[in-house]
Formats: structure tokens, sequence, C-alpha cells
């Protein structure tokens, strides 16, 4: 019998050909957006659907995965999957896997990197400058940015992601500093990076923080009020990783008092919707979660998150399952 699969949301053609070509029927969202908890039982109580190719936005919990009675697998088009009750899933006997895709690390770094320049150099600032007409002849007290030639970047969790980080940083002579659950040999021997044994440690020494981190309930606010008061005056903190990872709060607060000299999210704790007065601020990059948002990375997500429903019903070893 013919496989069904649905589609939370368009993802690029690729991989909806991958699961076309293995004679699987597909079923897209037919509207570009979000779709609501209730549009999405509504759907999933309505058909026999086999899978659900699901993406990050999508919450897929207690009352989605009990309308889902024929689903057997969830794929998540994403390398997050806290969008997903796991435990539940597993307990429904449905195999929840994530697309943790090679080209997203390099992408997301990218963006890191991308945020430090930004930052170091207060393009954004300049670039809005201009944009208003402002520029009226030079000035050589106009924009005074960041040196990166000595600096020290944090590294907060030092997975695929920070080693790319560590990779680009280097490059730029930056000094590495990092801290994670263990020591990462491979960055020690690669980038001269030195372990702190704790993110206390590391937050004071730092003049760029890039945050690596999954959220979990140990990652939550793991940049906070106190730990703001831990970093360097002239210090930037950047977020590619989750939102809730920084009480954002309590970094506006910090941004206006001056704690720290500036900061760049792709990531929010209330997304899509923003803290109070983080868009009032000048020292703050903002982007609409699109670190991982390059051709490649994208063609290749999509490709392995149709892959996983491919394997797993072929009977073959899906490589990417997370509540085994």
């Amino acid at each position: 019998m013919t496989k069904s699969i649905f589609i939370t949301r368009r993802i690029p053609v690729v991989g909806i050909k991958i699961l076309e070509d293995n004679g699987y029927l597909v079923e897209v969202n037919p509207n570009d957006r979000i779709l609501t908890k209730e549009e999405l039982v509504d759907i999933l109580s309505k058909k026999s659907y086999d899978a659900i190719l699901s993406l990050i936005t999508d919450h897929i919990e207690k009352e989605v995965l009990e309308a889902a009675k024929t689903v057997k697998i969830v794929s998540n088009y994403a390398t997050g999957f806290d969008n997903i009750d796991i435990a539940l899933a597993k307990e429904l006997g449905i195999v929840v896997t994530n697309a943790p895709a090679p080209l997203s690390t390099d992408a997301v770094a990218q963006h890191a990197i991308g945020f430090l320049l930004a930052l170091s150099d207060r393009l954004l600032e300049a670039d809005d400058f201009v944009r208003k007409g402002k520029y009226t002849n030079w000035e050589p007290m106009s924009f005074i940015g960041t040196d990166l030639s000595g600096k020290t970047i944090g590294i907060v969790g030092a997975g695929r992601i920070g080693e790319r980080v560590a990779h680009y940083a280097h490059s730029l002579g930056l000094k590495v500093v990092y801290t994670n659950e263990g020591q990462n040999k491979k960055l020690e021997k690669d980038y001269d990076a030195v372990f702190c044994p704790s993110i206390d440690e590391l937050l004071p020494i730092a003049d760029f923080i890039t945050l690596h981190v999954p959220l979990l309930p140990s990652t939550e606010h793991l940049i906070n009020d106190t730990r703001l008061k831990l970093m360097k005056p002239t210090s930037f903190l950047i977020n590619t990783s989750r939102g809730p990872v920084v009480d954002e709060v309590a970094l506006v607060k910090a941004l206006n008092e001056k704690t720290i000299a500036g900061a760049a999210l792709d990531v929010f704790e209330f997304e899509p919707n923003l803290t109070k007065g983080l868009v009032d601020l000048p020292n703050v990059v903002l982007t609409p979660h699109i670190a991982s948002s390059t051709v490649e990375a994208r063609n290749q997500m999509a490709e392995i998150a149709a892959a996983n429903i491919v394997d797993f019903f072929d009977g073959k070893e899906v490589k990417n399952i997370v509540n085994k």
C-alpha cells in the first residue's frame, strides 16, 4: 500500500522529489505559513498519514501526536528537535528523527562570524546612517569599531558548529577559548583553543561570546542577568542557537546600561515576538532565524529529512533517530 506523507510547510523540492521518486504520496500544506496546533490536529485526524515531515516551528506535542494515529515516523526538518515531545512519541511507538546537515553546520558558523564582523565594524549602524542621508563628509571619529587581531572569542558549546566557528575565528587572528561538557582535543590541537571548565570562567576573558548549545532545561537562560555582569563592558554576545538560551529581558537591560557593548541574535526567546526594547537598540544586530539559510544547506536538510523517512519504511538503518 502506498505510504502517505504530510509535509507541514513547503521545503526545497529536492526533498519532495526523493519521496515521490520512492513511490510515496506527498501532501504539502498549501498555505505557506505555520499551522496552528488546532489546524495540525484537524488535518492529522481526518486522514491516515504514515509520516509527518515537520519544521522546527511546528509544535508536535500531545494533542498532535495523539491525533496522528497512523503515523509511524516524524522527520524534523532541522538539527534541533525541542519542538517535539520525543518521550511521548516513543511511548506511542513513533520514531522521531532530525536533519543534522553538515552544510547547515557551515552555514550557521558562517552566520555567527558574519555577526562578529558586523558588530566589530558597526556595519549596521553605519549602513543606517548612510541610508538616512546623514553622511555629509568623512569624520575621523565616526563609527569607531573594534580590531579583531589579538581579541578572544569564547565558544559556548564545542560541537560541530562550535568547531567551525573556531576554524573561521582562528583564521581571522582571534584567540579561541571554549567551554563544553568535555574537552575537545581537536579544537585545542588545530586552533590552539583553551578549555574553560565553566561558562563563568569563560565570560570575563572573552571579547566575543558565541552560543552553540541545544535548548535543554540546563541551558534555558544560560545567559542571564548574573552572567551578563560577568562579561566585559566591551564584549559582544552572539546567539545562533536557541532563543530561550538567553534571558532577553536581562539582555535588553544590560545593553541599555552598557554592561556589555552589543549583541547579535538570529533566534529569540519568544520567537517570532521580540522582547520590548530590543529593536530600539542601535548596538544590536537582528536576523529572522536564518543562520542555516543557504541554498546548499537547506537542500541538504531536505534530502536528509526525506531520506530518514525512506530508510525507515525500507527497513534500513535510520541514522538520525533522536528518541531511541
